[in-house]
């Protein structure tokens, strides 16, 4: 479903992504985890066609090559990138931009039937990340705490329901019932009709999201690559063993 080939990513002429080939069939949890430094949210901007970095290689959705496509047409083909720190938008409304999205996904903005059960349905799984009915109604990441950006984020996921889920350190900055929460929310989306990247600094949110493949990024490459027990030896042992004479 979402394969890339040879990507090499650079800013301002220093390589950060130095050749990285990975593909995800429909239904796989892939995680990618690294040491700080290491270029994975540099790897998850590239991917959604972030303007300020050089991109060379292939990324290819259901077979369409994406790579030479900005960020509005990956998203259109499928993409999703849930961010690692969200901007806030002062004057839009959390339902409104959701509305927003959904309706130019899908060309039902005259469907009024249609955006009012969007509108219902954020609500519900609003309530079901733990933020309340009102959560809807503010200001699109204005005042809001780490954890409730992070929600949001799961909020717009859930809404959107995208081929390919990008997921850029969602974990970072919650707790353990909000990791908990988030969790139970992208096991439910995970229904075999999409595939996933997770990409994380710590292992703790791969104990309620079980991947199939577990990659080690590293100096810009993916240095090892296993199954969900290489996160469990990642926590136990740290990266430095695995990364060690990595340049």
């Amino acid at each position: 479903m979402f394969e890339i080939k040879d990507l090499k990513v650079s800013i301002e002429d220093k390589e950060i992504i130095k050749g990285i080939t990975l593909a995800i069939k429909i239904g796989e949890i892939h995680a990618v985890m690294g040491p700080n430094g290491a270029g994975k949210s540099s790897l998850a901007e590239a991917l959604m066609g972030h303007p300020s970095l050089k991109v060379s290689g292939s990324i290819k959705l259901d077979g369409k090559e994406l790579a030479d496509k900005p960020a509005n047409e990956r998203a259109n083909a499928g993409m999703f990138l849930a961010f690692q720190a969200p901007e806030e938008i002062e004057g839009v409304k959390v339902s409104t931009f959701i509305r927003k999205a959904v309706a130019m996904k899908d060309n039902s903005a005259q469907d009024l039937d249609k955006m009012v059960q969007v509108h219902k349905d954020l609500v519900k799984n609003s309530e079901k990340l733990g933020m309340g009915e009102t959560f809807v109604s503010r200001e699109l990441n204005v005042g809001f705490s780490g954890g409730e950006k992070k929600r949001l984020e799961i909020l717009q996921m859930m809404a959107l329901k995208p081929k390919l889920v990008i997921l850029d350190e969602v974990d970072s900055g919650l707790d353990i019932d909000g990791i908990k929460i988030i969790s139970q929310a992208i096991s439910e989306l995970n229904d075999g009709t999409r595939g996933f990247l997770v990409i994380t600094h710590y292992p703790r949110i791969l104990k309620y999201i079980k991947p199939n493949f577990v990659h080690i990024l590293a100096a810009g490459k993916i240095i090892l690559s296993g199954d969900e027990k290489l996160a469990h030896e990642i926590e136990e042992k740290g990266y430095s063993s695995y990364v060690k004479g990595q340049k």
